[in-house]
Parts: structure tokens; sequence; C-alpha cells
């Protein structure tokens, strides 16, 4: 480990003339108090109560100033919610940006990073279009966007990393000039000295040394996590001493790991540039821990860092802020005198204040539209329920969104039943802007570019007379070489997938035939091989990310969730990754592998398309849509298919399933059962039994369920049937319930039922090992049948005599 502590005579001065030199430092220092006065201000703008909440990097200044030095054009910062001097000093946001994003502005020019959906110190830059076309990401500086979750940001720098290893050593990815150049992005990455105790932080760490990924990851090491010191955190008290036994040495793979005060400018600025030199050019990940940093207002404006930090620790922080240091440095250095700096301070403050107030103005404007729009309405309306609420809105200075629509919306309460002019007027106004809202707040799940699932052709899958009858494995192995073949993009790993192909030979082969650039091995880590997927995906690669079974997505559903599902709608459509979740999961047998969690799925993935084919032609069918398209999805075959005989299409590299979409695999009159996976198979299986009952099942395979239906199948097949029965594995009120829900509701089924509409699940608890456990706890032909003909016998007692 190397420690870092350099006086002024470092290299810094080297190939520049003093003056030069002297005109560097001083507009660093101008950089770093006009980001302590954003701080500053920005925690009275939330205690004010013009601002929800707030979070600042105060503190952080020059290690930050010392990181935007060595960040070049096509690198990446993956960081957190610290990382303000190093956005403002490396040109990826602005202060009147920083404060439109505090006060929540809901106009993407304003707040570039998130449109109002993410509190402030939460930074982006857009790497697709307005049409989804993927921005040229070598001529600007990129960072992820910027996620709360603690440690949350590590993940994805696997593949941020790994795509510039791949784009150096693979000369067939060459021709995608708009996501590298020849590999020499690095990627930084900053975490503070608390988080470094999740296990995300250890697993990252591991995987990115032995892949020797090209990734500098700063530790901001201020002492604290909000009030629990160092020494409740980690052993030892400090991360970089535990970190030791990844030192690279003697030839082996590993971290060049540096330790630097968090005050030393110099020691900072010589620091960085040797870690980023490390990485560029010889793509050996480095770790650079920060100590002796403060955090001058606490963790946040939630609270004061008095409550918990002793007297002497706070005047240790007082005398050793990193700004207050360079201002002495400078002095002392004869680099610039105290007027000088006094003079910088206040042009600092005055530029920061008048971005502010530019800031706060122009969102104020923004929000008198629509409210000088329904004043004007309401006004125009005479009767006296309106007098009140109108004099409300009248007073308020600067009324938010909130109260102008909940005052409209009160208004036209009150006018019910009432014929009165203006409330047309007002009704029409209100219709148009709930569009207008809908944009500003619910739009963007996913990024609905030219490019999304909806815009694949729908091939039909072609059958030759003497077509191949093959496992179902072997039906996904032809498929995935097809598309290896065809697009270099393509990228697949996971547990097992590279030597043997995947534990169920979905890949057997693959490896040998593209090379372990393309199909390849990794660690029991799911957390990591989401995020690899993340960040390969954002770089213009097309990953899957396998998950060996369902259940294990449970150890990676905080970076499918938090990350990869809200990416598109938390950047306002202006970053995509998409990757590719395969898996496998359904009549699994064993408590640790029930297999069928998709109440957690639907509950936690939304903004990635939830797949759930029935068997491996289907499951062909939707991956060559996916491998067209470039919005994330979550694909989940059955595990009790791949040795099931199916009909090789001929064209089995290029039919396509759509996205969304149901399927009538059925055709009844009795009875309309919806179903999904592998237990579509028990529901046949039943209606064969219910045919010799009397009873005319037809069955809907939902196919995917996020999105779901978009055609409403299900609704046209109640139309005849007018009866409803979900059949699925998840727990009670699960899946099921979400399957009704869209039915009944989305779909106005409701009205199309002439009874109880009903869901028949697994039970509330996870099944035991073994053939009679899952008989006994998740739907059975013979259950679907019994609850089927209890059904009938509801309306028609004599024809279906009740059976118990």
């Amino acid at each position: 480990m190397l420690e870092t502590t350099l006086d002024q005579g470092s290299d810094l001065t080297s190939k520049l003339s003093f003056d030069d030199f002297r005109k560097i430092i001083v507009e660093d220092y101008r950089v770093a108090v006009e980001s302590r006065y954003v701080s500053l201000l920005g925690r009275k703008e939330v205690l004010t109560g013009k601002a929800k909440f707030g979070i600042f990097g105060d503190g952080k200044e020059l290690a930050q100033i010392a990181v935007s030095k060595v960040f070049q054009k096509g690198d990446w910062r993956s960081g957190y919610y610290r990382d303000q001097t190093l956005a403002f000093a490396s040109g990826m946001t602005t202060i009147y940006q920083f404060f439109s994003q505090l006060y929540a502005h809901p106009d993407v020019e304003k707040d570039p990073s998130s449109a109002g959906r993410q509190m402030n110190c939460h930074f982006s830059v857009r790497v697709i279009d307005e049409d989804g076309n993927w921005l040229d990401q070598t001529q600007q500086k990129n960072t992820f966007s910027d996620i709360s979750t603690t440690g949350g940001q590590m993940a994805r720098i696997l593949g941020l990393g790994l795509a510039s290893k791949l784009y150096r050593e693979n000369p067939n990815l060459s021709y995608l000039k708009y996501f590298s150049n020849g590999g020499n992005e690095v990627v930084f990455c900053s975490i503070g000295n608390a988080s470094t105790s999740e296990g995300v932080f250890f697993e990252v760490v591991n995987a990115v040394g032995v892949k020797q990924i090209p990734v500098v990851i700063s530790i901001w090491d201020d002492g604290y996590g909000i009030s629990v010191p160092n020494e409740v955190q980690t052993t030892k008290g400090d991360i970089s001493e535990i970190l030791k036994g990844f030192q690279k040495e003697n030839g082996s793979n590993g971290f060049e790991i540096f330790k630097v005060k968090g005050w030393d400018y110099p020691g900072l600025c010589q620091t960085y540039e040797r870690a980023a030199k490390y990485a560029r050019e010889n793509h050996t990940p480095c770790i650079v821990h920060v100590i002796e940093l403060t955090q001058p207002q606490g963790h946040s404006s939630s609270g004061s860092h008095e409550r918990y930090k002793s007297k002497e620790r706070l005047d240790w922080e007082l005398e050793h802020d990193c700004i207050v240091k360079m201002q002495k440095w400078l002095i002392d250095s004869d680099i610039a005198t105290a007027e000088q700096l006094k003079t910088i301070e206040e042009e600092a403050k005055d530029f920061v204040r008048k971005e502010q107030r530019r800031a706060w103005s122009d969102y104020n404007k923004a929000l008198a539209v629509d409210a000088s729009q329904a004043t004007a309405l309401l006004s125009q309306i005479d009767d006296e329920a309106v007098e009140l609420p109108l004099k409300q809105l009248q007073s308020l200075t600067e009324p938010s969104l909130k109260e102008v629509y909940s005052t409209v919306r009160k208004v036209i309460r009150e006018l019910k039943g009432k014929a009165i002019d203006g409330k047309s007027d007002l009704l029409t106004w209100y219709k148009q802007q709930q569009q207008v809202n809908e944009k500003r707040y619910n739009s963007k799940l996913f990024t609905t570019g030219h490019q999304g699932p909806d815009h694949v052709e729908v091939v039909e899958p072609v059958y030759s007379d003497d077509a191949k009858i093959i496992d179902g494995r072997e039906i996904l192995n032809i498929c995935f070489e097809e598309n290896f073949l065809r697009d270099e993009r393509l990228i697949a790993f996971g547990e097992d997938v590279g030597k043997i192909g995947d534990v169920n030979q979905g890949f057997a082969g693959l490896q040998e035939k593209f090379g372990e650039h393309r199909v390849f091995d990794t660690g029991i880590r799911e957390n990591s091989i989401i995020g690899k997927g993340i960040g390969l995906a954002i770089r213009g690669l097309k990953p899957i990310a396998e998950i060996q079974y369902l259940d294990y997505l449970l150890y990676g559903i905080t970076v499918a969730s938090d990350d990869l599902a809200s990416l598109s709608y938390r950047t306002f459509g202006g970053q995509k990754a998409p990757v590719i979740i395969r898996t496998r999961g359904h009549r699994l047998e064993g408590i640790w592998h029930s297999g069928s969690p998709m109440s957690m799925i639907l509950g936690t993935l939304r903004g990635l398309h939830i797949c759930v084919p029935r068997n491996m032609t289907q499951a062909a069918g939707m991956y060559n849509t996916l491998f067209r398209s470039d919005e994330p999805a979550l694909v989940i075959e059955c595990l009790n298919g791949y040795r099931l005989k199916e009909r090789l299409p001929h064209n089995i590299g290029d039919f396509t399933v759509p996205i969304g979409y149901a399927e009538r695999i059925r055709e009844g009159q009795d009875i309309t059962i919806v179903s999904y996976g592998s237990t579509l198979r028990v529901v046949e299986e039943a209606a064969m039994e219910l045919d010799r009952l009397g009873i005319s099942v037809e069955i809907i395979d939902a196919q995917t369920l996020q999105p779901f239906d978009r055609a409403h199948l299900s609704a046209e097949s109640l139309k005849k049937t007018n009866k409803l029965l979900v059949v699925d594995e998840d727990v009670p009120g699960g899946a099921s319930a979400f399957i009704m829900q869209q039915i009944l509701e989305e779909q106005n089924g409701y009205y199309l039922l002439d009874s109880q509409p009903r869901t028949l699940s697994a039970r509330a608890h996870r099944p035991p090992y073994g053939s009679d456990g899952d008989y006994f706890t998740k739907p059975s032909s013979d259950d679907i049948v019994e609850v089927v003909f209890e059904m009938m016998n509801e309306g028609n007692p004599d024809q279906y005599p009740a059976l118990f």
C-alpha cells in the first residue's frame, strides 16, 4: 500500500510555468469554494422549506478536484451522493442544474440528471437521445445515474470496466466507435467509508481483482457512517488495512492501493495521476483510500453531527477542513495572498447565490404557468363553491403544483351535477393537464425508443415437414448459437455458463466456438453478475447475465431493483441498460428452490420486461425479440422443460414472439383459465379431464407478466365464457392477484363475469422437498379440475352436482 504525502515540489510544476501553475491552482480553489457555498446554501434552502431534503458533498472538495484532473472524455463515473465537486469540476453538471434538481424542477432541460425525479447530488449524463439512439460516449465525460442505496454503485463498475477490457482485446468490436477508444476508458468509482462494510463492496472488489478491470475506487473516509465511527464499522478501524490482501504483488492479480490525506492537495493530485495511469494503460485496478476528510454539515439536512461528535473531534474538523488547509498552503507557498483568496471567496459566494436564485425563479415560473391558467379558469365560474378555493390559491405567492391541482379537483367535486358557465372549460383544461403531469411524473418507465421490443417485426416460427424433435435445451442452444453468429455484441456469463455451458446446457459448446470473451464463468456473486450486465449494456454491448435459479435472484435483487429497473425512469429516459437476466424456475421441489417468487419480482422489477415462456421454443422467440431490441428483461425458463421434446423451427434464430402479448393456446366455451410457465402444462392436463366432465376450457398463456396482455385477449375470452380462473405457483395474493387486477380493472373484465372470479395458487409457505410435497403445496391438475367444477356448480348445480 502506497502512502502519499507530498509538498509543493511535486510533479505538478514539471511541465508548466509557475504562472500557469498558479492559475490552475487558484482556479481549483475557486471551484472548491463554490462547491462549499453550494452545500451551505443548499442546506439553508431545505431548512427554509424550499426543498424537500438535501444531501451535500462538503468536506470532500479537494479529493474530487484531483479526480477531475484525470477524468477524461469517454471515462465513466459510478459514484454516490457526495460527488458534487467532481460533477462541477468535470463539467458534468452546473450549479444552476444542481439547484434545479434540489427544487425538483420537472423540466429535463433544467435538471438533465433526472427532470426532478431524484434529489440533489444524484447525477447522470444523457447517453441516449429522445428516440433512444446512443450518443457518442467517447466525446463526453460520462456518469452513470446515481442511486441512494449505499454501496449500490459498486456492482455496475464490473461491467463498465469490463467493457473497456473487451473493447481493447476483442478486435471484432472495433466498429462500435461510439462506446470506446480502444478500451482506454477508466471507471472512477466512489464510496463512503461506512459503505465498505457492505457485502456488495467486498463482492465487487474481489471480482474486479480477478478480472483486472480498469477502475479506480475512491473511498471517502470522514471517520463516520452517519453517527457510527469507523471503530464500530470496520476491523482495525481502517478499510485499507484490511484490504492489504488485495495488493498486487509478485506478478499476481489484485489492486494497487493508495492512502492519502483528503486535505493534501498536491498529494491527492499525484496519487490520482498515478492511479489513473495504472488503470488506463495497464488495466490494473486501483483503490485510493482518502483519509482525514471532514463533513462540516453532518450527514444530511435531517440532523446535526454535533449530537454524536465530541468537542475535540469538531475542533479537529475545523482545523483539518480541506479548504482551510488549502488556504494555508496557497498562502505559505506564495501562490496567492490572503486578500486574493478573500476576493475569490466573495465572488464565489455571489455567483452561487445568483445561480440559486435563477434556478428558484425558473422553477417558480414553470409552476406559475399552471397556477395562472387554473386561476383564470376558476375566475370565470360564478359559483360560491369556487370563491374560497380561488381566494386561497390567489393568496399563495409561490404555489406548488400539488396546491394548484388539489384546488382544481376540489372545485370540480363541488360543482358536480351543476351546469354552469366555465365548468366545461375547466374540465377540458384539467384533462389536458393530466397528460402533461403524466409525462412529468409517470413517464419513461421504459425508454420507449424506436429500438424497443414493440418495433421488432413479428416473425412466426416455420416448421419443415421433417422438423427434428429434440430436447428443449437443444432448442435454446441452437437459438443462442445463431444469434451469437449474427451479433458480435452478444455476451453471456454467469455461474457455470462458460466451461460446461450452464447447468442445463443452454450454452453447451458455445465457449469453444466463440471464445472466453463472449461466453464465460463467474463466481457465486449474484449482485455482481447483474451489475456486470448493467455496465456492459450501457456501454453498447448485449449481455445475457445468468442467475442460475430463480430463487437466487433474491441475492441480486437490490441491484436489479434499485439500479436497473429504475434507470430509465429516474433519468427521464436519458440512460438505458438493455441487459437480459436469464434464469429458470417453476415446479421446483424444496424449501430453498420453490421457484416462483413472482410477487417479489412484480413488486421490485417494474421497469423490466418479465417474460415467462411456457416452453423453450417460446423462450427462443422471446430471446430473438429481446436481442433485437434495447430494453432490459428477465426471462424465466421452465426448469422442468429442458428435456421435454419440441419441434425445431426452421428459422430458430429469426422467429420472434412479441413482448407483452398473451396467446390463446386452447379454445373453449365454458371458462377462461389464465396461467403461464410450467403451470400451463398442468392446466392443459386438467382441461382434458374437464372435457370428459362436459366442461370446455379456454386457456390463455400470459407469456409476459410485465407488460401484461396488451391486446386484452383475456377480456376477449371472457366475453365468450363469462368465467375466470387464474392459476399460478406464487403465494396467495401474489402474481395471481396481479393478473386478476389487470383483467378486472385494466381490461374491464369485471363487467363480463357471471360468477365470482377465482385464483388458484400455491400455499402460503414454501414447498417441502419431494414430489409429494410439490403435489400438496402447488396447484395440481386435480386441484384445477375441482375448482373449475365447483365454479360450474355455482351456476348450474343440477348439471354439475357438488363433488364433496
